[in-house]
């Protein structure tokens, strides 16, 4: 075959369902706002990769090679509004938010397209798991497929994990400390990502 699909499959999911930037801010709204409530954010977070996946097939690769600190400033503008969220969380107390507090779709949209990890993951597809000579379409539609079912499997349960631990402490004193918690594991997750690697 010519995309390693096996082989990236278990690439993504030790990526994608591991700690990251986009994996903390997925969690820390289930946590704030509950499943349900976040299922729109959720679904862009998914959907988002798939705007880098596509253009990155078919040129785009190329031109992020061309202009890295075009790439280096969508670094800066990622951890800028990944930390945005986790503050805005953190200031969160469970079942007070009112509903034009919880991110929506559009919010979720924009986390991976100004994700440098997410790049990095899918460049990896692109050159590491990728016969060469493949058609842009045939490798471009593997790596797509294979990024949306793992997330589709493994993204779901970080928001479903957050949204679980506020449930047992909702209104007690512990409320407070796994909001900040959240949002520090998110800041922090963003400052592994900018300083030391990281996942997507």
């Amino acid at each position: 075959m010519s995309v390693a699909v096996g082989a990236f499959a278990v690439f993504a999911a030790s990526q994608i369902g591991t700690p990251g930037p986009a994996n903390m801010a997925v969690m820390t709204a289930g946590a704030a706002h509950g499943f349900r409530a976040v299922l729109p954010f959720l679904t862009g977070v998914i959907l988002g990769k798939q705007l880098i996946i596509w253009p990155m097939g078919f040129g785009l690769l190329e031109l992020a090679r061309a202009a890295p600190l075009v790439f280096e400033a969508l670094k800066w503008i990622a951890a800028a509004y990944i930390v945005w969220l986790a503050w805005r969380v953190a200031n969160t107390r469970l079942g007070e938010a009112a509903a034009g507090d919880v991110p929506g779709f559009a919010s979720g949209l924009i986390v991976h397209p100004i994700n440098p990890k997410a790049w990095a993951m899918i460049t990896a597809g692109f050159t590491s798991f990728t016969a060469i000579g493949t058609p842009a379409p045939v490798a471009t539609a593997w790596i797509a497929g294979v990024l949306l079912t793992v997330q589709l499997v493994l993204q779901p349960l970080w928001a479903f994990g957050g949204a679980a631990m506020a449930a047992r402490l909702r209104g007690r004193p512990a409320e407070r400390y796994l909001m900040w918690t959240l949002a520090a594991l998110t800041v922090l997750s963003v400052l592994f990502v900018l300083f030391g690697g990281g996942n997507a």
